[in-house]
């Protein structure tokens, strides 16, 4: 938590980043400024006992015009405005410093160039390098000033005098050298960090926007899938409606031949079970179609597996049979149940694809791994995938058939469905030996049951 002082000197209305960093430390400065050398005027008036030299009034003058001047700085900076204040001061400060090394000489101010070395940081850090150096320019044009004070007021010669004025500028230009390059490095530093923050919020509002996208064109392929696999589905369908309808005719036909009320009953109970199958059938392709959010829940692998025979082997076709090998225990996984059908077909479709003439195709689901993990392995005896190839078959729209034969997005739509779950889906396949394509999908253990209050 920040100290109290530490929030007082910060000063929300000034707008520039900038300034408004470097207004706390210059708000410390002046009012150091401010208040030490009124102390230190007084303590040499009142305290010191040393007699009054020639000058010092002009430095006494001087000095409390520049602590006035910092604090009506302070409070522009307190409103705000911290250009006008920090501009205002140094305008006032190289002013008093022409007058006040005019009047009391170079000698007098020894003590006090300390302190106007600090003017030159101040100009250098929170303006820039022309006020810097102007700030030098001054400082060097009062020295002068000074000297020639000084030789006119002891009657020195004025070489000495500039001798010694020299002496300092060489000291002053030191340290003006070091200000500006410290500056300049910071203001470089300032303005990469500037350009690089401005290139990464750019760069991270395109990536937003890309993923974005990215989201909205998987969700329609998906359901562009979900209705090609309706589709593939559709004589299926057909077919097993054809059969309730036939059973309901029959009834309908036995109902109007008899007049046994039992036999009306048992007509009436037949028909309400067809009509329950035909609803269920709707229902499921509904359900599978629809372009819905990802519905996570947790359900039986075996179940859904079993639940979807009729579509897998709709979509091999009667060349190819299907083979199941399942556990007998239930497989609880956490998956959109729609999704995970999908996945299923996808992968069938892919197998039928690869065997043309016929061939086998099973499904082999394992039982829950020590990770907590299950394996559902879809294997086919196609003409396998090639060494180079299968670090390819999982990119969006790779595809080795011909124009119009496929899209190449089944398997990556697979492996990004496996990925979002927290599975992954992997191949082994070799040339002539078909392909194994195995999903590994985290295991939901069932709830512990709750137990009963004491």
């Amino acid at each position: 938590m920040p100290s109290v002082m530490t929030r007082w000197l910060d000063v929300p209305r000034i707008q520039d980043p900038v300034d408004r960093r470097n207004a706390p430390m210059l708000q410390v400065v002046l009012g150091l400024l401010a208040s030490i050398p009124p102390l230190l005027w007084a303590y040499r008036v009142f305290g010191s006992g040393l007699a009054w030299r020639p000058g010092e009034t002009a430095s006494l003058v001087t000095s409390l015009v520049i602590s006035a001047i910092a604090l009506w700085s302070l409070v522009l900076i307190r409103r705000g405005r911290f250009q006008w204040a920090i501009r205002q001061m140094l305008v006032v400060v190289a002013a008093m410093m022409l007058v006040s090394y005019a009047m009391a000489g170079l000698m007098s101010h020894t003590f006090e160039q300390p302190i106007q070395v600090m003017w030159l940081f101040v100009a250098g850090m929170m303006v820039g390098r022309r006020a810097l150096w102007a700030m030098f320019a001054v400082l060097v044009a009062a020295m002068v000033l000074g000297g020639h004070s000084d030789a006119t007021r002891t009657g020195e010669p004025l070489s000495e005098a500039m001798a010694d004025v020299g002496v300092r500028t060489v000291m002053f230009l030191l340290i003006t050298i070091v200000v500006d390059r410290t500056s300049s490095a910071l203001r470089n530093s300032l303005s990469e960090a500037t350009r690089q923050a401005v290139t990464l919020a750019d760069t991270n509002r395109r990536l937003s926007d890309e993923i974005v996208a990215r989201e909205r064109a998987q969700a329609q392929l998906l359901h562009a899938q979900k209705v090609e696999a309706v589709g593939r589905m559709a004589s299926g369908v057909a077919h097993d409606f054809n059969h309730l309808l036939t059973l309901m005719l029959g009834y309908v036909e036995r109902g109007r031949r008899s007049r046994d009320i039992s036999e009306i009953d048992a007509v009436l109970g037949g028909l309400e079970m067809a009509v329950r199958r035909a609803t269920a059938i709707t229902h499921k392709l509904l359900a599978f179609a629809r372009n819905d959010a990802r519905q996570l829940e947790r359900f039986d692998a075996v179940d859904a597996l079993r639940e979807i025979v009729p579509m897998l082997r709709q979509t091999l076709g009667p060349r190819i049979p299907l083979e199941l090998d399942l556990p007998d225990t239930a497989v609880p996984i956490m998956f959109d149940r729609a999704q995970f059908a999908l996945a299923v077909l996808n992968l069938t479709a892919n197998a039928a694809q690869a065997m043309p003439e016929g061939g086998r195709f099973s499904l082999v689901l394992g039982s829950p791994d020590a990770d907590g993990h299950v394996r559902l392995d879809a294997v086919d005896t196609g003409h396998g995938i090639p060494d180079e190839l299968q670090a390819q078959i999982f990119e969006p729209f790779f595809t080795t058939r011909p124009p119009g034969e496929g899209t190449g997005l089944g398997l990556a739509v697979v492996a990004g469905l496996m990925a979002d779950a927290g599975g992954s889906l992997t191949v082994d396949s070799a040339p002539g030996q078909g392909a194994r394509f195995s999903m590994r999908l985290p295991v939901v253990p069932a709830p512990e049951p709750e137990r009963a209050a004491a």
